[in-house]
C-alpha cells in the first residue's frame, strides 16, 4: 500500500526544495535544484522563473506517478517581497523582478511626497522604506515607469500563490504575503491601505484567503488538497507558535537574521521605525512584530575578506571553534574594526583595519561584531513585551562562536538552538493539516539544545 504524503515545494533565493511528509510530519524524500540568474531588461540579476516552473511540474508530476506515495496534498512556502504580474492569458507579463533591484529616487520621492510622511506611512503599513522590498512600491513603480505593460496585468500574485496558481489556475492573495513590508496593508483599519486605492492597485491584486484555505483539484486524474502558499518566514514561526506554550521570540537566521516576536502588542511606535523594526503577518491576519539584520550577507563579505587577508581556505571559519580567553582578550580592550558593507551602523570604523596576526581573534571579532548588532536587533524586535524564551534557527545555529557570544549578551533570557532545515516547508504543510502538535513536537523533531552564558 503506498503512503500517504503531503508535498511541499519550499523555495529560498538559493535553493529550490520539495518535500514529501508522512502524517506525522516526518520527511520521507526531499529533492532540491538551483538555477542561474537571469538578467531582466535592465539587466539586472533575477530569479529564473521559466525554469523554477518546468523543475516544478516535472517534479510533481514525477512523484504523483510514484509507486511508494500518495500525495493527498500539496502547499508551497517561498521567499517574500516578490511578484509575478499574470495577463489576461495566465502568463506573466514581466521578469520577476529582484527586491534588491535599485529603484530610481524620483518614484520613491514621488510616492511619498503624494503618501507620506515617510515615517507615519511606514508605521502604520509596517514596512520601513525598503525600495523593491516593498512590494507595494514594486507595483507603484511599475505603473508609473512602465504604464503599457501595468494595462496588461490581470493580477499581481505573491510567489506562494503564483506557484499555487499553476497547479490549481485560481488567483488569490494571502494574509502572509501581503503582509510581510509590502507597504499594502493598513494595521490599524486591517485593510488596504488607502494608497493602493488612490493608485487603482487593488484592482491588480486578487481576493484574501486564509493560509489555511485549500482548494480540491482533479490533477491528472487525481484529487489532490492543494494550498494557496505561504510566506516562509510565517511558515517557519507555525511550528513553534503550535506547540510552544510561553511567549518566546525566533531568531531565524541565514542571509536575513529575522527576529520574530509574535506576542507584541500594538501598532509599532516611530521608534520602531528608526530601529528598523517592521510587521510580519500571522495566518490569522494578526501583526508579528520583526526586527531584520542582514547578518548572514555581511557575514559571508567580511570571512571572504579575512579568509583572504590571512591566506587561509574559504571554509575556514567552518572550524573555528570558541575560545574563552581570546574573548576575553578582545573585549577588555574592546573597539570596532570591521566597515560593514550591507548594514548601517554609527559605530563603524571608515575602513576595516585588522590589528592581529591569526585568522581565530580577527574571526572572534567579527563575531562579536556582529552579535552586538544581533543583539540590538533582537531587544527592538521584544521592545515591552514579556519574553524569556529566546529560539534560534537557520544557518547561525550551529555556529558555536555567534551561539557562545549570543548566549553570553542575551544572557536574561534561557536561548535554545533547534536544528532544522525543514522549518519553513513544514510550516507549510502543518497550516493545512487539522493535526494538534504535541508539545514535545520541536524536542522530538527540531533537536533543540539549550545554551547558558559562559560566564
Amino acid at each position: 500500500m503506498k503512503m500517504k504524503v503531503t508535498a511541499v515545494f519550499d523555495i529560498g533565493r538559493t535553493n529550490k526544495k520539495f518535500f514529501l511528509f508522512d502524517d506525522n510530519f516526518q520527511e520521507v524524500h526531499r529533492e532540491y535544484v538551483r538555477f542561474d540568474e537571469i538578467k531582466d531588461e535592465d539587466g539586472y540579476p533575477t530569479e529564473n522563473l521559466e525554469a523554477l516552473e518546468k523543475w516544478a511540474i516535472e517534479v510533481f508530476d514525477k512523484m504523483i506517478d510514484s509507486s511508494e506515495y500518495e500525495i493527498e496534498s500539496l502547499n508551497f512556502s517561498c521567499y517574500g517581497a516578490s511578484l509575478v504580474h499574470i495577463g489576461h492569458d495566465g502568463k506573466p507579463v514581466t521578469p520577476l523582478y529582484n527586491y534588491m533591484k535599485p529603484l530610481k529616487d524620483d518614484i520613491s520621492d514621488a510616492f511619498y511626497t503624494a503618501y507620506g510622511p515617510e515615517n507615519e506611512l511606514s508605521r502604520i503599513t509596517g514596512s520601513p522604506k525598503s525600495g523593491m522590498l516593498n512590494t507595494g512600491m514594486q507595483l507603484y513603480w511599475l505603473k508609473k515607469s512602465q504604464p503599457e505593460i501595468f494595462k496588461k496585468i490581470k493580477y499581481s500574485l505573491h510567489l506562494p500563490q503564483y506557484l499555487s496558481y499553476l497547479f490549481t489556475g485560481i488567483p488569490v492573495s494571502e494574509y502572509t504575503s501581503i503582509g510581510c513590508h509590502t507597504l499594502l496593508w493598513d494595521f490599524e483599519k486591517k485593510e488596504y491601505h488607502q494608497w493602493v486605492y488612490k493608485e487603482e492597485i487593488d484592482e491588480k491584486l486578487p481576493p484574501i484567503e486564509s493560509s489555511r484555505k485549500t482548494n480540491l483539484i482533479h490533477y491528472k486524474g487525481r484529487k489532490i488538497k492543494i494550498g494557496v502558499g505561504i510566506h516562509d518566514s510565517s511558515s517557519a514561526l507555525l511550528p513553534y507558535i503550535r506547540s510552544i506554550t510561553k511567549p518566546f521570540l525566533l531568531v531565524s537566521t541565514g542571509t536575513w537574521s529575522i527576529s520574530i516576536n509574535p506576542f507584541n502588542e500594538g501598532m509599532l511606535s516611530p521608534d520602531d521605525i528608526i530601529n528598523h523594526s517592521l510587521f510580519n503577518m500571522r495566518i490569522n491576519g494578526s501583526p508579528v512584530k520583526v526586527s531584520t539584520l542582514f547578518l548572514g550577507n555581511e557575514y559571508k563579505l567580511q570571512v571572504k575578506l579575512l579568509s583572504e587577508y590571512f591566506n587561509v581556505p574559504q571554509d575556514a571559519h567552518r572550524k573555528v571553534k570558541f575560545n574563552k580567553d581570546l574573548f576575553f582578550e578582545i573585549n577588555r580592550n574592546f573597539a570596532h574594526m570591521f566597515k560593514w558593507e550591507s548594514i548601517p551602523s554609527d559605530k563603524m570604523p571608515e575602513q576595516t583595519l585588522i590589528p592581529y596576526d591569526n585568522f581565530d581573534k580577527a574571526y572572534h571579532q567579527l563575531l562579536l561584531e556582529l552579535v552586538l548588532l544581533q543583539e540590538k536587533s533582537i531587544k527592538a524586535a521584544i521592545g515591552n513585551s514579556k519574553i524569556k524564551q529566546l529560539y534560534i534557527d537557520g544557518g547561525f545555529s550551529d555556529n558555536e562562536v555567534y551561539i557562545k557570544l549570543l548566549s553570553q549578551f542575551m544572557n536574561n533570557m534561557k536561548l535554545r538552538t533547534t536544528n532544522s532545515s525543514l522549518g519553513s516547508a513544514l510550516g507549510a504543510a502543518i497550516v493545512i493539516s487539522d493535526k494538534v502538535l504535541e508539545p514535545k513536537f520541536l524536542k522530538t523533531n527540531y533537536a533543540v539544545k539549550k545554551h547558558v552564558p559562559f560566564i
